[in-house]
């Protein structure tokens, strides 16, 4: 049925939604940045016999050249400078305290040889490697049980050259999963800033377990029809920010994870408190923000805003599947911008791929307080394929303020879900149709709890002013 809107109605909607980016965007995680910190001891990688030339590899110079700044760690720590050059090299550790500097012309080089790229144990919330059973090769540069590490720079590059990798996953001819581009297990105080990251074999930054992580001012670029090669996956981690990104790969730009069927519900470690603001790309294959599918240990907390995706499959999207277990739940989209995308938002409840035969298929996801808001479309084939489990539906769904140029006649499926919705163009599928003002507000997830009285009196004296 058409709905019909007053002046009043519409500017109410408006209002009550404008408090909430004033609320979220105030995490402190965010304000901090990696210009500030400035290392007392730094040596070049060519004190340590490093070649730039694109065909020596300087694997034991990184190694050699970490272990003797590892004696700095506690002095204030070190810099590890890169100069202009092509410096190729196998997988290094990191340590904490440390720089690593990359001179505006200089390029990382990931070694296209799989033995300089060690194989380790699987993660414990995956239980397994994420390709294959067993192992899993080691990222390029890789950090385990660190705190204050930094990789920046003056915009250098970090290149995996993944299409070997890329073949050889095609083709079926690899032994372990296959490696990320940069790793960090278990560490607090990560900052990855003013870096290029180009043809990750696999997932392309990959902080897991971690604390305290920012992404800034990054671009991410890998071929459109490479194999698996996200952007940015923040998995089983808490207070992470992601700003002023340009990622354009293979599958999501960014994924948020917390571990894998039983594996992840046994973990049980949830990525939460994570922000994701001024972030431009595409992907022709996957979404620009994806949650999941890997969700089992919990995802909650996510705010996004300020997001544009253009040439791409699908703008948000949440994965899951029974077997599952874990949640998503408060989850804060808004100011998002989208252009030649086929799918603006999309639900998938069934998504499938478990780690083994052992998973629970009665542990059911628990998918809840999603608000989407604030959206422009051009040139949009789907508004929305909403798709949650039967038996468990995915609810306290809140959409409003989106207009989207929907070329299909059907701009929405929706099953298994409920929410509400105002002002949506085209109109919100029935089981979204029930309007959030004034019944449903309390039900949309807007502003932490704490701050809805103080939008609640702010919205009373607007009233009291008409």
């Amino acid at each position: 049925m058409r709905r019909f809107f007053t002046l009043v109605d519409v500017l109410l909607v408006l209002l009550l939604f404008s408090e909430a980016p004033w609320a979220v965007w105030g995490s402190p995680h965010c304000d901090q940045t990696s210009s500030g910190v400035i290392r007392p001891h730094s040596v070049a990688i060519t004190e340590f016999g490093a070649v730039g030339d694109g065909v020596t590899l300087n694997t034991k110079a990184f190694q050699n050249a970490i272990f003797y700044l590892n004696s700095f760690a506690d002095k204030g720590g070190a810099q590890l400078f890169v100069p202009a050059g092509r410096w190729l090299t196998g997988s290094f550790d990191l340590i904490s305290h440390l720089t690593l500097w990359l001179d505006k012309d200089a390029v990382i080089l990931g070694s296209m040889n799989s033995n300089d790229w060690p194989v380790i144990d699987p993660l414990p919330s995956y239980g397994r490697g994420r390709e294959l059973p067993g192992r899993r090769h080691r990222s390029l540069i890789y950090g385990c049980n660190l705190t204050d590490v930094i990789i920046t720079g003056d915009n250098g590059t970090i290149d995996g050259q993944g299409s070997i990798w890329w073949n050889w996953f095609q083709k079926k001819t690899l032994n372990y999963t296959r490696p990320h581009l940069v790793e960090f297990i278990n560490s607090t105080g990560v900052v990855i800033s003013n870096v290029t990251f180009l043809n990750s074999p696999f997932w392309t930054i990959h902080p897991v377990y971690c604390s305290q992580v920012i992404v800034q001012n990054v671009t991410i670029l890998a071929p459109l029809d490479s194999p698996n090669t996200d952007g940015i996956d923040p998995d089983s981690s808490n207070d992470v920010c992601i700003e002023d990104c340009y990622i354009s790969t293979g599958d999501d730009l960014i994924a948020i994870k917390s571990g894998w069927d039983e594996y992840g519900i046994s973990y049980a470690r949830p990525s939460t408190n994570i922000i994701i603001r001024r972030l431009v790309g595409k992907t022709n294959s996957s979404a620009g923000i994806a949650i999941g599918s890997e969700m089992s240990g919990g995802v909650s907390e996510v705010h996004a805003e300020s997001l544009q995706f253009f040439n791409s499959k699908t703008g948000i999207r949440i994965k899951t599947s029974p077997g599952r277990g874990g949640y998503v739940r408060n989850i804060y989209i808004s100011d998002m911008n989208l252009v030649d995308v086929k799918i603006a938002i999309r639900f998938t409840g069934q998504y499938g791929e478990h780690p083994d035969e052992f998973y629970d298929p009665t542990a059911l996801p628990i998918i809840e307080n999603i608000t989407v808001k604030d959206v422009m479309g051009e040139n949009i084939k789907f508004a929305g394929l909403l798709e949650g489990i039967e038996g468990d539906n995915f609810v306290n769904i809140c959409l409003s303020n989106i207009t989207l140029n929907v070329t299909s006649e059907s701009p929405w499926n929706c099953s298994h879900i409920h929410g509400y919705s105002d002002l949506v163009s085209p109109e919100a599928c029935e089981p979204l149709g029930e309007r959030i003002y004034p019944g449903h507000v309390l039900d949309c997830y807007h502003l932490p709890t704490h701050l809805w009285s103080m939008s609640n009196r702010k919205r009373s004296s607007w009233l009291r002013s008409w």
